[in-house]
């Protein structure tokens, strides 16, 4: 049965961290718009408080989580267990992203303790307003084989100048042509 927790607690905090994968969901005003939900990986996630988390977003093929924080701020996390007890735990709130090349994103990837890779674009913070746990039990049981290599090979191929070329071309707008990541 799904339960509501009014704060994550140290336990809970620990169980986040160790998961090696999580999901974002966001969505647009417009109920025409697309709704997303993006796969998130890497040593990206912290718990900030029991009430704020953060996590340090790369550059993709879009910018819809951006986009949809900057227009509305509805932002959904969810991890599963793919190890050990079955479990799913979403956080639901508000979320404000912090954009590479201001002060404010040096600021939050220092608090994140997190070394940004080359194609780090932004830091997404949640202000949570609720938490829910459930059961998990359709969730398969998998392994981690290793983290990527991928992104940060791309990144450093095309250098400082050739991400904001890319993040200029493709990450300027949502697919329903709101603004998401404007180059500083």
């Amino acid at each position: 049965m799904a339960k509501s927790i009014p704060e994550l607690t140290p336990e809970l905090a620990g169980w986040i961290e160790k998961q090696p994968l999580f999901f974002v969901a966001t969505a647009p005003l417009s109920a025409e718009g697309h709704v997303n939900l993006s796969p998130k990986g890497l040593d990206s996630f912290r718990v900030l408080d029991p009430l704020t988390v953060a996590y340090l977003d790369y550059t993709g093929s879009g910018a819809e989580t951006l986009a949809h924080l900057g227009e509305n701020g509805r932002l959904t996390i969810m991890f599963c267990a793919f190890e050990g007890p079955p479990r799913i735990l979403r956080l639901y709130g508000k979320g404000t992203a912090t954009q590479v090349g201001t002060a404010a994103f040096d600021e939050d990837v220092a608090r994140l303790a997190i070394s940004p890779g080359p194609g780090a674009r932004a830091v997404m913070t949640l202000k949570i307003s609720r938490i829910n746990d459930s059961c998990g039990y359709s969730v398969p049981k998998m392994a981690l084989l290793e983290e990527r290599d991928v992104l940060d090979r791309w990144a450093e191929k095309r250098g400082p100048e050739g991400l904001a070329a890319y993040r200029k071309k493709n990450n300027r707008r949502s697919l329903d042509g709101l603004p998401a990541f404007e180059e500083r």
